[in-house]
């Protein structure tokens, strides 16, 4: 009897530090994620803002040229 109730024991608490353990895992890995998820929307962001940057001068490029074209005689 008494020895079953040493192996209840040591179980349980073996299973109090495994989940101890797995929970600070699961934050880490959930910290690790949101880190990654926030950068990513940086990067996102960034890439957005250039892409619109080089949309405006892509625009302005074909203005310009739209607006040669207009202003040369026809031949």
């Amino acid at each position: 009897m008494r020895i079953a109730i040493v192996a209840v024991a040591a179980t349980a608490l073996a299973l109090a530090a495994c989940s101890q353990q797995t929970e600070d895992n699961a934050a880490a890995t959930a910290d690790e994620a949101g880190e990654t998820v926030a950068s990513a929307a940086e990067d996102t962001a960034a890439n957005t803002e250039a892409a619109v940057d080089a949309t405006a001068d892509a625009t302005n490029d074909a203005a310009e040229n739209v607006d040669a074209a207009v202003e040369t005689p026809a031949e």
